[in-house]
């Protein structure tokens, strides 16, 4: 493909996630801090005759049959928006585990929303109503930001400060179904509000570190009787030197841990890479932090 517009589909890491209740729709209601990873997938975007996808990375093989992939899901649906054709084409290169809950499908999804504005300019009314059709997570990923998510992921607060954080995120090479956990889970209707969130003076680690003690997520146990290896991972995280918080993301099975530097977290990275080397080990920095 020739020159095109490139946007990054950073990695989406839940600190927390409460699920409030289940809807007479089937949506959930959750209550999530959300930050976004160094880490991430690429895509470029160009014009072209048809809507095409090319898919390349370390991850490829896991899309590679996968027609309705959620970038040209995005696709059309923007095109139809502007009443025309998706004549667009996509390199997507896949550096995220599939279905690790680190949201790298909506986080892709969500960076084809910003090429195609790019492209051809703003849709009319919000691009957030695109984006939600998508999945609860791809508005969240349109941003990019620090945010508190409710609701069903349509409600977004944004964090305008954080501590430096950096991070180590690990997935043992197994894929968790979202429906699965969320099964698992059985979670009864919603019986109260979604609140916004109480964090006050989260800008040291500290703080932020004893408000995520009591703001757990609560996928974590039904993904484990899924997948046990999720409890070994955050064993194995919680074991490393530096580790302040080590806990699953999303529905998992991708866990993290958050360390004050990025000598801790790059010399974790390294143990456990050495350690089990079938594992997905990335050491990063959260985005929007100092």
């Amino acid at each position: 493909m020739s020159a095109g517009i490139l946007e990054v589909a950073n990695a989406k890491v839940n600190l927390s996630l409460r699920v409030k209740g289940r809807e007479p729709s089937g949506y959930h209601q959750l209550e999530s801090l959300v930050v976004f990873a160094s880490v991430a997938d690429r895509i470029t975007c160009a014009d072209a005759d048809v809507l095409g996808l090319e898919i390349s990375g370390p991850f490829s093989d896991q899309l590679a049959n996968e027609e309705n992939n959620l970038v040209l899901d995005a696709a059309r649906l923007f095109a139809g928006a502007l009443g025309r054709d998706p004549t667009v084409t996509f390199e997507l290169e896949k550096n995220l585990p599939v279905a690790s809950g680190i949201g790298g499908g909506s986080a892709d999804a969500a960076a084809a929303l910003r090429a195609m504005m790019r492209l051809w300019g703003d849709p009319p009314g919000s691009i957030d109503g695109i984006a939600v059709q998508l999945g609860a997570d791809v508005p969240v990923c349109l941003r990019k930001r620090p945010s508190f998510m409710t609701g069903i992921g349509e409600n977004l607060k944004a964090i305008p400060r954080l501590p430096e954080i950096h991070a180590v995120l690990v997935n043992p090479g197994k894929a968790v179904s979202t429906a699965d956990v969320f099964q698992q889970l059985q979670a009864g209707p919603v019986e109260e509000p979604t609140r916004l969130p109480l964090l006050p003076g989260v800008e040291t680690l500290d703080r932020l570190v004893a408000w995520l003690e009591e703001n757990g997520n609560d996928l974590e146990a039904p993904a484990m009787a899924i997948e046990p290896s999720i409890r070994t991972v955050i064993e194995e995280l919680k074991a490393t030197t530096g580790c302040r918080l080590a806990r699953m993301s999303g529905s998992g099975a991708t866990c993290f841990a958050l360390y004050d530097n990025p000598f801790d977290s790059a010399e974790a990275a390294a143990a456990l890479r050495k350690k089990h080397n079938g594992w997905w080990v990335m050491a990063t920095k959260l985005l929007g932090s100092q």
